[in-house]
């Protein structure tokens, strides 16, 4: 069976999930990423953003857009659908839906999150997408990343046999 989660949604299905969970006043907390090989600091950060609300929104970087971030000419080394499945699979997360964009701009405009959630290698200020979250009332959070815990670190530790 390679049916993926009801979870992993397109925009619009996503929308109708937000307003469902607005009329049950759930707080709605959006972070995005590329989530290319899970780890324990990915595990630890998305706990924390769900905890600042009741439903953790999660935007994730199609593979295009992966490659156009820089980070390499073979990442991701998962595909999108594969990154989203493992990503729904986590109890901490609600809803997980693939951009194209360079950036979540869209995505968070088109949901409107009460919290805006990212890694602490962004300052508040550089959060994008934090701005318009502030104009409506909303909160932008920087979570603190666990030290030594990153996915470019681990590949580079797996090319290297170290």
């Amino acid at each position: 069976m390679n049916t993926p989660p009801a979870h992993i949604t397109d925009l619009v299905t996503l929308q109708r999930l937000v307003h469902v969970w607005r009329l049950k006043s759930d707080r709605i907390v959006f972070t995005n990423g590329v989530f290319d090989i899970l780890h324990r600091g990915h595990v630890q950060y998305l706990e924390q953003a769900a905890a600042l609300g009741h439903r953790l929104v999660v935007g994730l970087n199609s593979d295009a857009s992966v490659r156009r971030l820089g980070k390499g000419d073979d990442r991701p080394l998962n595909s999108e659908a594969d990154r989203a499945r493992v990503l729904a699979g986590l109890r901490c997360v609600d809803a997980v839906a693939v951009f194209d964009q360079d950036t979540p701009l869209e995505l968070i405009q088109a949901i409107g999150p009460d919290v805006l959630a990212k890694g602490g290698d962004w300052a508040v200020e550089k959060i994008v997408g934090g701005e318009y979250v502030k104009h409506y009332g909303g909160e932008v959070v920087s979570i603190p990343l666990v030290e030594g815990l990153s996915t470019t670190a681990l590949v580079e530790r797996i090319r290297h046999g170290s």
